[in-house]
């Protein structure tokens, strides 16, 4: 078995497959989770098994607390011990005004991008903490700009969810570096994948993009070389760090 097993949340689309993808080129075996689309996970392990490594699927929602619990026992059965971790698995919820929106809309956001989140982190440190037995890891976590930008008038709820990320990966950083566990975050910024369509403004990166400095949106792929970096031992050194991917918005 491999001792090197990635297990990467949200891991059929966007920024959670160009990372299982390019894990996959740096010699990481990956258990991809996924939500609702079979077909597309299967696709992304069909890329990773084509570069030589393992793969497989786990459908969950990573709101669930069951759910990440049974991600984490299915990667460790079938893949070998968890090596690493990309908390990956996120929504911004539909673009609204604060006034306009419901309590249900800022609880779906929170319960996933936090709580989700947090849970993800608490059970990859129960396994990799040296602490606790384990050999250590990176665990890297998906946060945004949005914390700095505020983003008012389009979904500022998802923005204090990612400034919660930003606190939770710098303190549990600073907890557990101790016990060979190295927790970083990158930050995405404009970047062209499904995500806007899902929030209701599939032309929201090509509008926006061109207002960024270098000139356009970026790419899943731009972001998954920063979190693939993050989870290399060209990264040692990192500990609570927010990367920005930003194209200098």
């Amino acid at each position: 078995m491999s001792d090197k097993v990635l297990i990467v949340t949200g891991g059929s689309r966007g920024i959670g497959a160009a990372t299982c993808r390019l894990a996959a080129a740096q010699g990481w075996d990956v258990a991809i989770n996924y939500t609702a689309n079979a077909t597309a996970a299967e696709a992304v392990a069909k890329q990773v098994t084509d570069a030589g490594r393992r793969a497989i699927t786990v459908k969950g929602d990573m709101a669930s607390e069951a759910d990440i619990l049974s991600l984490f026992e299915t990667a460790e059965k079938e893949l070998g011990p968890v090596g690493g971790v990309v908390a990956n698995a996120g929504i911004t919820g539909k673009i609204t005004r604060v006034e306009d929106m419901s309590t249900a809309a800022m609880q779906e956001v929170i319960n996933l991008n936090v709580i989700g989140l947090m849970i993800t982190n608490r059970e990859a440190v129960r396994r990799m903490s040296t602490k606790r037995g384990g050999k250590g890891g990176p665990i890297v976590n998906t946060s945004s700009i949005a914390p700095r930008v505020g983003s008012p008038n389009e979904f500022v709820h998802y923005a204090a969810s990612k400034g919660a990320v930003d606190a939770w990966t710098l303190g549990l950083a600073r907890e557990v570096a101790g016990e060979g566990i190295r927790v970083n975050a990158v930050a995405p910024g404009m970047i062209d994948t499904d995500i806007h369509a899902t929030a209701g403004a599939p032309d929201r990166a090509s509008r926006l993009g061109a207002l960024v400095p270098i000139g356009r949106a970026g790419t899943a792929e731009e972001v998954a070389e920063a979190i693939v970096w993050l989870l290399s031992d060209h990264a040692a050194y990192c500990v609570g760090t927010v990367l920005e991917v930003n194209g200098g918005r």
